[in-house]
Formats: structure tokens, C-alpha cells, sequence
């Protein structure tokens, strides 16, 4: 299937997709705490959308049961909202996505519950430096190989390792378009990028080995040694200008801005 590619019109369609997408997750991230019913924040997600006249994109994609992914500790992606409460100490992951005038959005964080070790937040802040790495390197010209490899480098400089077998994905009209993004393997290889593509960048980091299953639920994705995860992820577009981060948070906003400054004024 070819890449598709999204005029300056489309795009800022799906930018609108965005802001709403990371204002409902920035809304999520703000009630997580002890003793939070993972339930609940499924909950917040179905009201807001409704209130914001907006589709779940998650909700029936390929059967899955809810509006939005809470992956906890092991869990990697796809868990499935639950009666469970969230435990001091523990590190979750939101992934959420939207559609909106026909346009998908694509973004997951996460964070701590509480107070939480200094591992753990280690975890946490080098896959949002993965992720922004891959941002980074997601230029017009660039091949998309460099985008991976960068990732990559991130977060295999500090001895973590990333899961091989869920990678990012082009996305638009459809959450999942060409082409699949990895986040490893060697610069200066794959399609070159160009104005208009749309990437969901999404690093997976694992404080042990990389391999994963899938539990009973045919959904939720752990890490096969039980080690703990971390994921992140933005939809990305590719301007002439450089990489544009369509749903940057409000705590990232300044991240955002400095991606297409001179070099000297980024450092």
C-alpha cells in the first residue's frame, strides 16, 4: 500500500484531531493517583467525547472493548480499562486516539502513580527523550530509518530495550496507514520523508528484555520477564519547515516550539 500523503488542509484538520486528543489526556493524566478505578478513567474518556461531539477511535477497532488503553506496570499496551485501582508506587500507561471530521489522532504517555522509585521515573523520562529524538530526526529528506535509529540510540544508551514486535504506523483518514515505523534498527534505510506524510511515533521501553505476550483477553501486552515498561507517543506531521507535533500537551508546548529553530538557538 503507498503512503499517503495529507495536504496542508488535511493536515490541519487532523491538528484540530489533535488538540482535542491532548486536552482528554491531559484531563486522564490529572486523576491518576492512589486508589483510582482504572474504570473511571474510560469513563471521563466516553463523557468528554461526547461532550466534545467526537468519535473513540479505539472503541470496536478491531473488537477492542473500550475508549481508551490503561497499561500498568509489565503492561506494554492495549490493557483493557478494568474495576482495578491503581497502587501507589506503580507506573501506568494511557493511549488514546480520536476522530474528528474524519481525521485520527494517535498519543500516549506515562507516568507515575503517586510517589515512585527513582528507576521507574528514570524509565519514564528516557522514552519521552526516545520519543522526542524520534520527533527530532523526523525531518523532510530524512529516510525514516533515522527516525528509528534515533529512538533507539535514546533509549538503548541508558541499558533499556524496545519491544520489536509493536511498532508505529503512518496514520489519517485510518489509525493505522503506511508505512510501519519501528523504533530500532539502522539509519539511512527505508522510505525518504517528505512533506505530508503523518507518522504516530510510539517508542515501547522495557527496563528488561524486549520480548512480550499477549494475555487471555487476546489484548493487553506485557513484557515476557515481567520487567517494568514505559510508551509514549505523538502524531507527527512532516512539514517543509520540519517535524510539527500534532498533539503535543501543554507541558510540551515549549519542546514543540523549539524543534524547527536554528540550531544554535535549540543547542
Amino acid at each position: 500500500m503507498p503512503i499517503i500523503i495529507k495536504s496542508d488542509e488535511e493536515i490541519a484538520l487532523m491538528a484540530e484531531s489533535g488538540r482535542i486528543l491532548a486536552e482528554v489526556l491531559e484531563l486522564l493524566a490529572a486523576e491518576v493517583r492512589p486508589g483510582t478505578i482504572i474504570q473511571d478513567l474510560d469513563t471521563i474518556v466516553r463523557e468528554e467525547y461526547r461532550r466534545r461531539n467526537v468519535i473513540p477511535t479505539f472503541l470496536g477497532y478491531r473488537g477492542f472493548p473500550a475508549h481508551v488503553c490503561v497499561s500498568v506496570n509489565e503492561q506494554i499496551v492495549h490493557g483493557i480499562p478494568s474495576d482495578r485501582k491503581l497502587r501507589e508506587g506503580e507506573i501506568v500507561s494511557i493511549d488514546l486516539g480520536v476522530t474528528h471530521q474524519g481525521f485520527v489522532a494517535d498519543s500516549a504517555l506515562t507516568m507515575g502513580v503517586g510517589r515512585i522509585g527513582q528507576e521507574e521515573q528514570r524509565l519514564i523520562d528516557t522514552t519521552h527523550r526516545a520519543l522526542w529524538a524520534g520527533i527530532r530526526a523526523a525531518r523532510p529528506g530524512a529516510r525514516l530509518g533515522d527516525v528509528s535509529h534515533a529512538i533507539q540510540t535514546c533509549a538503548e544508551a541508558e541499558g533499556y530495550s524496545l519491544v520489536r514486535e509493536y511498532v508505529g504506523h503512518g496514520i489519517g483518514r485510518d489509525m493505522h496507514e503506511e508505512p510501519p515505523v519501528p523504533n530500532f534498527g539502522p539509519p539511512d534505510r527505508g522510505p525518504v520523508l517528505q512533506k505530508g506524510m503523518v507518522l504516530a511515533l510510539e517508542p515501547m521501553v522495557c527496563m528488561g528484555d524486549w520480548r512480550t505476550k499477549v494475555h487471555d483477553d487476546e489484548w493487553t501486552v506485557s513484557t515476557l520477564d515481567g520487567s517494568l515498561s514505559a510508551h509514549f507517543e505523538h502524531t507527527v506531521a512532516i512539514t517543509e519547515e520540519g517535524p510539527r507535533v500534532l498533539t503535543a500537551r501543554s507541558d510540551e508546548q515549549q519542546l514543540a516550539a523549539a524543534l524547527n529553530e536554528p540550531a544554535e538557538v535549540r543547542g
